[in-house]
């Protein structure tokens, strides 16, 4: 199985993205991207996402959280921000997402919105657990990392994740130091593809 095959079988086709607007602040200029990527979470269409742009993400394009104001309403009843930054930063190299093609960041968003799935059915002390966890503990990290892999690969996006695993560990402009910081961190593309011929 190669890494093209899969992202065209996986790949939605023909269908209203419009529909999966519902509850969610989206920029226009991500729209597509954005709709795309939910288009593999139809059970997210009620929950309140915002996507947002931000540039002071640390060493990163993405980032999904709590929206902090509704952490303690009902879980049904909280909202979500995916922070977008303008530009990925590292070291003296800067990548701009609007030169990211488009299944790359399709990828990038799936598996934030992997990360909105493992928080909404959290408890308030759970996720506040999440929080310290992910911040201080680095096997607590990797092991959250791989379960939004593991929920954007479950939701058929296996072939966009590798594509943007891809893009990051072959990019020549990136530092080797942040490719390794990738490898250590998540799932790598040949265990995404056995997770798949798994299935």
């Amino acid at each position: 199985m190669n890494n093209g095959a899969i992202a065209i079988q996986n790949y939605p086709q023909e269908i209203d993205l419009e529909q999966f607007s519902k509850n969610k602040v989206i920029p226009d200029t991500l729209r597509r991207e954005i709709l795309t990527a939910l288009s593999y979470y139809p059970e997210l269409k009620n929950t309140r996402i915002h996507f947002v742009f931000k540039d002071n993400i640390r060493k990163s394009f993405m980032q999904a959280q709590p929206l902090v104001r509704t952490m303690l309403k009902s879980r049904g009843q909280r909202e979500y921000v995916i922070f977008i930054s303008h530009y990925f930063r590292i070291g003296h190299e800067k990548i701009f997402i609007h030169s990211v093609p488009f299944g790359v960041i399709v990828g990038w968003l799936g598996h934030e919105l992997g990360h909105v799935m493992d928080y909404k059915d959290r408890s308030f002390f759970s996720l506040l657990k999440f929080g310290f966890g992910y911040i201080l503990s680095k096997a607590y990290l990797i092991g959250a990392e791989r379960v939004a892999d593991t929920y954007a690969i479950q939701h058929g996006l296996a072939g966009r994740i590798i594509e943007t695993k891809n893009y990051i560990l072959n990019h020549a402009d990136l530092p080797e130091r942040y490719k390794s910081k990738i490898r250590r961190l998540y799932m790598p593309p040949e265990e995404v593809m056995l997770m798949v011929e798994a299935r």
